[in-house]
């Protein structure tokens, strides 16, 4: 949260105490100074009666000058009972007291919880992407002209980075790459785009080109997080808890991305330390079944009772066939699910003749279930024809 909002929530705060203070703080002087001045606007009143009662004789001297003392005592007792009034009205001040307190310790929690704390932030950044997507145009018309301007390419992709249109980053870097096959930053910025536009998946194209910016820089920061990030993906815990453990060492103390790197050094020693299964798989066809050699073949382990998502999948083709596999975690769609962690496994062969995950009508399937730990290989047919 930036300064300039915190700034104007003071700035507010104070504005809202101000309004409910001043008028309590000033109260007692008015009421003292309103006070005084009736009760001597009131004595020189009668005094004026007390003359004019003198001059038309209704009184005589004597009893002239004893209501004029009478008059005067009663009006210096009146100032000073004045006088007093402000000790009495000074207590009320403890109002203001707890009106400082309470103003922001109720709004300022009040808001956090109900407000959006993030909305300057939000309304500049909303304006950034608009700024740099109204020139985006402007940029591609002038690498058209001077197609080897980098810098330009550079900022295309990064601006394309900025809106979090992977797919056009990627392709922008693809063609810096072209340009610049050794550029570290460039390599980098295409091996994290491409996966990205990939929904995340490091594996092939990515990881190659990781593995390239190790051999030029083994101690750059960035490849050695991408690099740990590519083999936790494929099941090498060990070698991905090498890399971030490199990267730990390197970062200082008070390293803004050190706790997150911590946080998958863990995740990678956890993963490292858990008892690993391998099934190995034997897949044939029922030769009275026909499918074309270029289909895709998955197969794969599922958890009985759990989780549908396969706990590991393979994804070969019909020409494979027969096919005899291994199933272990590297090949799991979500590292922190294990075939150790169920007693209960089925498993899977399906011919998908549009090449989808998914079942589909037409699929050639076949399965078997079985229970964990198992020594001997698994023979899956393939005989049935998904209704």
């Amino acid at each position: 949260m930036n300064i300039l909002f915190w700034l104007i929530i003071a700035a507010l705060v104070l504005l809202a105490l101000g309004l409910l203070i001043l008028p309590i703080w000033r109260q007692k002087t008015v009421l003292s100074v309103s006070h005084s001045q009736d009760n001597i606007a009131i004595a020189r009143q009668r005094l004026a009666e007390l003359k004019q009662q003198l001059v038309d004789a209704e009184i005589s001297q004597s009893q002239y000058d004893q209501y004029y003392l009478e008059l005067q005592q009663s009006l210096n007792d009146d100032l000073s009972s004045a006088s007093d009034m402000p000790a009495s009205q000074g207590k009320g001040r403890w109002v203001v007291w707890l009106l400082l307190l309470l103003v922001p310790a109720v709004s300022v929690p009040l808001y956090l919880n109900l407000g959006d704390s993030l909305a300057l932030e939000k309304a500049q950044l909303q304006q950034n992407a608009t700024e740099i997507h109204d020139k985006i145009p402007g940029l591609i018309a002038h690498l058209q002209q001077n197609p080897s301007d980098l810098q330009g390419w550079l900022m295309l992709g990064k601006s394309y980075v900025f809106l979090q249109d992977y797919p056009k980053a990627a392709q922008v870097f693809a063609k810096l790459y072209q340009l610049q096959p050794d550029n570290l930053e460039v390599i980098l910025n295409y091996a994290d785009n491409l996966a990205m536009s990939r929904d995340g998946q490091l594996a092939g194209e990515p990881a190659a080109l990781i593995e390239k910016a190790l051999t030029l820089e083994p101690n750059n920061n960035e490849a050695l997080w991408l690099a740990g990030m590519a083999k936790m993906e494929v099941g090498d815990y060990q070698q991905a808890l090498n890399y971030w453990q490199k990267l730990a060492n390197q970062l200082p103390a008070d390293a803004e991305g050190l706790g997150q790197v911590q946080a998958m050094i863990a995740e990678a020693s956890a993963q490292a330390n858990t008892p690993k299964t391998e099934i190995a798989v034997k897949v044939t066809l029922d030769a009275t079944l026909k499918a074309q050699t270029n289909q895709t073949l998955f197969v794969y382990a599922q958890a009985v009772t759990g989780p549908k998502m396969p706990l590991a999948i393979v994804r070969k083709q019909v020409s494979d066939l027969p096919l005899s596999i291994n199933l272990n975690d590297s090949m799991a769609m979500q590292p922190n699910l294990h075939l150790a962690d169920f007693k209960q496994l089925k498993i899977i062969a399906r011919i998908s003749k549009t090449g989808d995950a998914s079942t589909q009508k037409g699929d050639l399937i076949g399965s078997t279930e079985i229970s964990l730990p198992i020594s001997q290989p698994v023979s899956i047919l393939i005989n049935q024809a998904v209704d």
